[in-house]
């Protein structure tokens, strides 16, 4: 693809790459619409194209630029502290040498840019006709970084209580076995299961967000009753001591026959309905209903809204109810849920909202397309 330059960032053309353009490429790309810095510099090592986003992540400006060193325009070191383009020496170092791999290195000032180079050579080990470096800043890596590392400490945090737990019950039943009544002992024991069960949950949580972040969530369709499936939530939740009242299941039929993942979709249920029980008052409305697929090509797909009758979720924060670590006005929690149910909902090709209820409350909606086999079709 050739490459138009700005005449205000260029000090003499750039020779065009050996392969031809295309019709569809005729017209060039200014590097100033380029995202990363660019920055090339011909067989004498003087720079002779200083794009607009260089000039943003150097602090430096093409006039200054232009025709000067490339060392001197970009006077990068290492991470210990050694001048960097003596160090590759691109001119004169290795002539099968094509490139420089991306990597951390410091400007002036000690400001870290991710760095990688192209050694540009008209034949095979011949002398280098042009070097082309591109500049990242390194700020979006070290959000993700950050993110990391705060998913991290949340974990950790969260697996400390009940680690904890587990070990002084155990400890206390080995050293004082014979002290303890049989109902001290089921009560210790029971709390020990339960933690446990969290324990499980957490780790089911961290593993579920690594493969939704990686695209390696995996869903085993097959045939789901959804309204069966929130009927068993229901059912659970009354057994556990909720009003049977709290909750209101409506089924509109007939319902599309939907594939999906049984076990995901108990997640993705699971998930809405403790929220709408903990942090919702009044009843907690459940509308299964039949609903345009949001796939492309399918015509039919199986919607869910669970809705409450609190005080809802400000209008503010809604836009951020699927990030990681959103927990509302109530504390508790890793406020990795909903981010899960988001994950899985798309992994299955299907869309979730959040908006208010007509009475006021909090309501999640997600539409999963049905995904027949083929063989179906």
């Amino acid at each position: 693809m050739s490459v138009g330059m700005s005449s205000t960032r260029e000090a003499r053309a750039v020779p065009h790459a050996t392969a031809s353009p295309s019709p569809d490429d005729a017209a060039g790309v200014d590097p100033d619409d380029l995202p990363d810095g660019l920055v090339v510099a011909d067989e004498h090592g003087h720079v002779v194209c200083f794009n607009a986003a260089a000039e943003r992540i150097t602090a430096l400006s093409a006039e200054d630029a232009l025709g000067s060193r490339l060392e001197k325009a970009l006077p990068l070191e290492d991470l210990e502290g050694r001048r960097w383009w003596p160090l590759t020496d691109p001119y004169g170092g290795l002539a099968i040498r094509v490139r420089q791999p991306e990597r951390n290195l410091l400007l002036p000032g000690g400001r870290e840019v991710l760095v990688s180079a192209r050694y540009v050579r008209s034949e095979p080990t011949g002398p280098v006709r042009r070097v082309v470096v591109c500049l990242r800043d390194t700020e979006a890596r070290r959000r993700t970084e950050r993110s990391h590392a705060e998913l991290i400490a949340t974990v950790a945090h969260e697996l400390r209580s009940p680690l904890t737990s587990v070990k002084g019950f155990t400890a206390t039943l080995l050293a004082k076995w014979a002290r303890f009544t049989d109902d001290q002992k089921r009560l210790m024991l029971e709390t020990v299961d339960a933690d446990a069960d969290r324990v499980t949950r957490l780790i089911a949580e961290l593993l579920d967000i690594s493969r939704i972040d990686s695209g390696r969530l995996e869903v085993r369709r097959q045939p789901v009753d959804m309204g069966a499936a929130v009927g068993r939530h229901i059912q659970a939740y009354v057994a556990a001591g909720q009003p049977a009242d709290r909750f209101l299941l409506r089924v509109e039929q007939p319902l599309p026959d939907l594939w999906a993942d049984p076990d995901k979709v108990d997640q993705v249920l699971s998930n809405l309905i403790e929220n709408a029980v903990r942090h919702g008052e009044g009843t907690v409305t459940i509308d299964v209903t039949p609903a345009p697929s949001p796939r492309e090509g399918e015509d039919a797909g199986t919607s869910v809204t669970v809705s409450d009758e609190g005080a809802g979720i400000p209008e503010e924060s809604m836009n951020r109810v699927f990030t990681r670590f959103w927990r509302g006005s109530k504390r508790g929690g890793t406020g990795l849920g909903l981010y899960i149910v988001k994950g899985i909902v798309e992994a299955h090709g299907g869309v979730i909202t959040v908006g208010r209820a007509p009475e006021g409350g909090a309501e999640f909606r997600f539409t999963l397309p049905v995904s027949a086999p083929a063989y179906l079709s």
